[in-house]
């Protein structure tokens, strides 16, 4: 089967506070909740795209290395997302030209603030437990 157009590569971080709640963002460009990321840019390593965009989105400098704790296919944008659980080592959260707003989440109420293919991946990082999930979704439910 023919591709017309190369996957893409994004990352993800799921930033934990001491209560063990995520830090999502909501996006400007849709107003959906989701983790900080975005796309690998070329050139850039994989740690350094996760921080700069966590940095960007939220205003956190985040500590390296991160866990991986999942790999997301959109299987309709072509996007593979790599997500990781992450630790604040400097910064307070705060909008910007990217983010509405943002707000720390409790395991409960992620699901009722994002969608399944978001929300799947803020609850497999905040499960430690498990070895790095491995997902596919059509950008709204997982498939």
């Amino acid at each position: 089967m023919p591709i017309d157009r190369p996957h893409s590569v994004s990352v993800a971080g799921v930033v934990i506070d001491d209560a063990g709640r995520a830090l999502l963002i909501q996006r400007r460009d849709n107003g959906h909740w989701e983790p900080p990321g975005g796309v690998v840019e070329a050139g850039e390593t994989i740690p350094d795209a996760l921080q700069r965009e966590v940095l960007e989105e939220t205003g956190v400098k985040i500590a390296l290395p991160a866990s991986l704790t999942g790999v997301y296919k959109n299987m309709t944008r072509l996007i593979v997302s790599l997500v990781f659980r992450c630790e604040a080592a400097d910064g307070s959260p705060a909008t910007g030209p990217e983010t509405r707003a943002w707000r720390w989440a409790a395991r409960d109420e992620v699901d009722e603030l994002a969608s399944e293919a978001y929300a799947i991946r803020v609850l497999d990082a905040m499960d430690t437990m498990n070895p790095p999930a491995v997902r596919a979704h059509d950008g709204v439910r997982l498939i």
